[in-house]
């Protein structure tokens, strides 16, 4: 399941996120990629520790932590702390797979990575090339969103970001343990929680149907949620 979210940062913020982005210390991001990751990853990350990451990276956790399609979609138990990567003219990340388990720097947590976003915070025409391109059951789809949109999609997809040939391509990414592992499950409970959001306006709030369906709802989380 592949989930595009709209305006989870506004143009103001993502204006100041850029202030602080481009103060910032940047450093081969090849560092942080796994074995073989590494060998096909051209980009510059922000390291994790720095007080700029960590503060813009609570601001997106605060921020997602109320946004309800996001909630709805990811049901997070775990968020791998914010990191923030810069692609440049000749940057890119060749196709690679996530690793499954990421363990947070400098603590005893660790993240089981059901699921990977990317926040943009470039606009499109700012560079050219640099789509996040996703393999899927059904084929590829080339991901490139206005700042301030988020992409959220399975981490164990095959995925790589293109070349980008012209500018630089600036964004948060990050990864997410669900509280539903399975994904088809998980899926099954974004389309039931889906129709009830846009049923509720429609019907009274003790409507037998809405009753019904909500307690359906809540009954496959406990089925399925692992906590």
């Amino acid at each position: 399941m592949l989930i595009t979210i709209e305006n989870v940062l506004s143009r103001d913020e993502v204006r100041q996120f850029r202030t602080y982005l481009e103060a910032a210390a940047w450093e081969d991001g090849a560092s942080s990629g796994g074995s073989l990751a590494r060998t096909v990853k051209r980009n510059e990350q922000v390291d994790d520790s720095a007080e700029v990451a960590i503060k813009l990276g609570n601001h997106i956790l605060r921020t997602l932590a109320n946004h309800p399609l996001f909630v709805s979609a990811a049901l997070p138990r775990k968020i791998y702390p914010p990191r923030f990567n810069r692609y440049a003219t000749d940057g890119g990340y060749g196709l690679h797979v996530d690793s499954a388990i990421m363990h947070v720097p400098n603590s005893a947590v660790s993240v089981r990575t059901d699921l990977a976003a990317t926040l943009f915070l470039s606009e499109p025409d700012e560079y050219d090339g640099g789509e996040l391109e996703i393999e899927g059951q059904f084929g590829g789809q080339a991901i490139k969103l206005a700042a301030g949109d988020m992409v959220l999609y399975p981490a164990s997809s095959l995925h790589r970001v293109a070349p980008v040939t012209r500018g630089a391509r600036v964004a948060s990414f990050f990864w997410v343990e669900s509280l539903v592992a399975d994904a088809a499950a998980r899926a099954t409970l974004f389309d039931l929680d889906q129709a009830i959001q846009q049923l509720t306006p429609l019907l009274a709030a003790d409507d037998a149907r809405l009753l019904k369906l909500t307690s359906v709802y809540h009954n496959l989380v406990r089925r399925w949620a692992t906590t």
